[in-house]
């Protein structure tokens, strides 16, 4: 029986571990990619805020007491 040693060894590209540590990095960025092409393809407008008009002051005014501090 031969000894470990005496195989010949195998050359990088043939062994599977190596193609499982490039294989993670190589996923993260290609949907890094994926995510970004997709973003920018579709990017909501941007939407102008307009005055409140008086029907809205009830609302307003009980998101402002809601909002500020207690003392």
């Amino acid at each position: 029986m031969a000894a470990p040693s005496d195989r010949p060894a195998l050359a990088w590209w043939r062994v599977r571990m190596v193609w499982l540590v490039i294989a993670g990095p190589a996923l993260v960025v290609s949907a890094g990619a994926v995510t970004t092409v997709l973003a920018a393809r579709g990017a909501d407008p941007v939407v102008s805020a307009k005055p409140p008009t008086a029907s809205q002051a009830p609302a307003i005014q009980a998101r402002n007491h809601a909002a500020t501090p207690k003392r």
